[in-house]
């Protein structure tokens, strides 16, 4: 791993690049990805590297889904492996919920390493090497899923989706968890719930969250699904991107040309 001082202003941005091209490096991550990254980077720096109030609200939102769910999935690609690996199996467990590989730019190989990454990690049931259903909505190679995963399942934990298959999904009449810095992207739009933060922040906040919503009753946990506005999560979001930008801009130094 590259050597970035820790006092480095950027330090955790840094790092978290840094897993992504490591993960690009061991084949689990696809070269997309570091683009993928910088996007969601971009974003981040608007909302000021920080989880906002609706993202909090999203991601207990989120829990209480999870806890609610019959069949719960977590599906993962590359980017999600590299990032989250840990907390990815450590949710999985904590619900009983399998993960499910299920990649855009698919190869055999690359299934096959992340589901290993993922076993290193102590992961218990790891579906995906060999779909045995298709998402008729869908023409890319993500349509390709398994029977007793993503198919069946009544809730799908997706972090760093793409947009089609969410929309796919939630036609299926799925409940769709999302995780997406951008709140104007066709994933966050058509998501049930969507938090609108960096993974490496909104997993331990869910798996925090998924500890403390399983002593809840079931009334209680529905209440909380049910009262969530996924647009007016989104709106809220956009809400504290202007906010941020606003205060960044007057604390820009007042510089003027002298006159001469």
């Amino acid at each position: 791993m590259t050597d970035i001082p820790k006092d480095h202003p950027r330090y955790l941005s840094l790092m978290t690049r840094e897993l992504i091209i490591q993960g690009v490096e061991k084949g689990i991550t696809g070269i997309t990805g570091l683009i993928a990254q910088g996007r969601g980077e971009a974003f981040d720096y608007l909302l000021g590297e920080q989880t906002i109030p609706s993202a909090s609200e999203a991601g207990r939102t989120a829990a209480a889904a999870l806890v609610l769910a019959k069949s719960p999935v977590i599906s993962v690609n590359g980017n999600t492996a590299a990032l989250v690996a840990e907390e990815l199996v450590k949710l999985s467990t904590m619900l009983g919920a399998p993960l499910e590989v299920n990649l855009f730019y698919k190869t055999q190989e690359r299934v096959q390493k992340i589901i290993e990454y993922l076993q290193s990690y102590g992961a218990y049931e790891v579906l995906g090497a060999r779909p045995d259903c298709d998402i008729a909505e869908l023409s890319s190679e993500r349509k390709h899923v398994c029977k007793q995963g993503i198919f069946l399942a009544d809730v799908v934990c997706v972090p760093l989706e793409d947009g089609d298959r969410c929309e796919a999904l939630r036609k299926m009449g799925k409940t769709v968890i999302v995780v997406d810095l951008n709140p104007l992207s066709r994933t966050a739009q058509s998501a049930s719930v969507c938090i609108v933060d960096n993974i490496v922040r909104a997993m331990p906040n869910i798996i925090e969250l998924v500890d403390e919503m399983k002593g809840k009753s079931t009334s209680y946990l529905q209440e909380i699904v049910d009262g969530f506005d996924n647009k007016q999560n989104l709106d809220d979001a956009m809400g504290s991107i202007y906010k941020n930008l606003k205060m960044k801009h007057h604390q820009l130094p007042n510089i003027q040309k002298k006159e001469k």
